[in-house]
């Protein structure tokens, strides 16, 4: 990945004409409007749907927090319970943003990742004296409850929706030559998409990556470049793809 991200830096140029949004609805309009103010044709093709857990328990006993990594987990989380009076934490502002939409009331972002989330809970573990409820996907892509329990904090995780994998459509194998750049918001995401580039290869490609883990599983996927955001949010993203790297 090191020598990976050193031809991508040497590659760095013009942002990408036209780019390729993989990310869920509806974060994928949301991103495709911000890219098209760029002046760039966002293509919204996602690779992944987001199915809530119909029968998802949430047992509420003894709780004093939530923890939320996705804005995805606050829609789950809200449309099962009218409950908003816990603090709430976030693993960045967009989720702390989807969040205040719901109505809670007391949120506070981690502005990071889930290790940097782990952190903040832990630091304020003497104002949490019960159960941290983690409304979770069915897969998450990083242990926050192990990090939590590391700590010496309560914590309860109950899935609370899913993320399915979806094959792209013709129409957009069949642009797939004049994509010049694809967004990445998830590791699921990237392992689809890489997926998708065993059976139509795309040398000519670069991707914009929330993160060094989000990028991983394209190490191996032949394209021209992989760029990993140097803040795991949106704005460091979107900084990315103006700066063409």
């Amino acid at each position: 990945m090191a020598r990976r991200a050193a031809k991508a830096k040497l590659e760095a140029g013009p942002p990408p004409r036209v780019v390729w949004i993989t990310r869920a609805q509806p974060g994928a309009e949301a991103t495709a409007s911000r890219v098209r103010l760029m002046g760039i044709e966002a293509i919204v093709e996602p690779l992944l749907e987001v199915r809530p857990i119909a029968d998802a328990r949430l047992d509420l006993t003894d709780v004093c927090a939530l923890a939320f990594t996705s804005a995805n987990a606050v829609a789950a989380f809200a449309e099962r319970t009218p409950e908003r009076g816990f603090r709430v934490f976030t693993v960045g502002d967009a989720t702390a943003t989807a969040a205040r939409a719901r109505r809670f009331s007391t949120v506070l972002s981690a502005q990071g990742d889930v290790t940097a989330l782990a952190a903040a809970l832990s630091a304020r573990r003497r104002e949490l004296p019960g159960v941290i409820l983690y409304p979770a996907a069915a897969e998450p892509s990083q242990d926050l409850a192990g990090a939590l329990e590391a700590a010496g904090l309560a914590v309860r995780q109950v899935a609370v929706y899913e993320t399915a994998t979806l094959a792209p459509t013709e129409a957009l194998t069949a642009r797939l030559p004049e994509i010049q750049g694809v967004l990445v918001h998830s590791a699921k995401a990237a392992t689809a998409l890489a997926g998708v580039l065993k059976d139509h290869p795309a040398p000519h490609l670069a991707a914009f990556c929330l993160s060094r883990q989000v990028a991983r599983p394209l190490a191996r996927a032949g394209l021209a470049a992989i760029h990993a955001a140097a803040e795991p949010n949106e704005a460091g993203l979107l900084a990315l793809l103006a700066a063409g790297r």
